[in-house]
């Protein structure tokens, strides 16, 4: 992966809140509009469409870090039996 100077190079937000923006989207599954108020309450204007566009370009990035942080749910497996009754037999 490239360094993070070269990744948002050109940009006018510094990278935290580039990484922050993208991160919430894929992390909380959260729509663009409320990350856009989340940053607001925290002081920062953006747009959502500059998040759209944050996400749109850097999004595999992160969904391929949290997927590889994903433990999974163990090795055990609970399965409760379930019995459907079909004109009243069993």
């Amino acid at each position: 992966m490239k360094n993070s100077a070269t990744l948002y190079k050109r940009y006018r937000f510094p990278s935290d809140i580039i990484q922050y923006a993208v991160w919430l989207y894929h992390r909380f599954n959260l729509s663009h509009r409320d990350i856009e108020d989340l940053l607001v309450e925290k002081g920062i204007v953006v747009t959502h469409e500059s998040i759209r566009l944050w996400c749109n370009k850097f999004g595999s990035v992160y969904a391929r870090k949290l997927k590889n942080q994903h433990q999974g749910y163990g090795d055990t497996f609970f399965l409760d039996e379930v019995f459907v009754k079909i004109q009243g037999e069993r």
